[in-house]
């Protein structure tokens, strides 16, 4: 039988590790990992799960939905409110792109390092 993995970590490339942080515990409510500083910044969830956020020089956003710097990833949060959702991640910083292919099923947006994420609901 194959060993079984644990998923410990999503770790995301940013200029400001911190800033980065901040904008996703803030609309997450996830606690900062001790040790967080200017090069790697985490959040932890009660599972264990950590959020990282690791400084790249010279990074480069991707530009949803434009394939020139591709998002390669994104993360998906379900919430029981999309309006309500929508008015927190802007107020906290979060950008709503025009081209949005999910109808009323889910809404995509843009964290302050430019990594697209979506709602979904919950």
């Amino acid at each position: 039988m194959p060993p079984k993995l644990k998923l410990t970590a999503i770790t995301l490339d940013c200029p400001d590790p911190q800033a980065l942080a901040a904008f996703y515990r803030e609309v997450t409510g996830h606690a900062l990992a001790p040790g967080s500083n200017g090069e790697f910044a985490g959040l932890l969830r009660d599972d264990g799960l950590v959020i990282g956020f690791q400084r790249v020089d010279d990074y480069r956003a991707p530009r949803w939905p434009d394939q020139a710097a591709p998002q390669q990833f994104h993360l998906d949060f379900a919430v029981d409110d999309l309006d309500e959702a929508e008015a927190l991640l802007v107020k906290c910083g979060a950008v709503k792109p025009e081209h949005q292919p999910g109808g009323d099923r889910w809404r995509v947006f843009t964290d302050p390092a430019g990594h697209p994420f979506c709602l979904t609901r919950g």
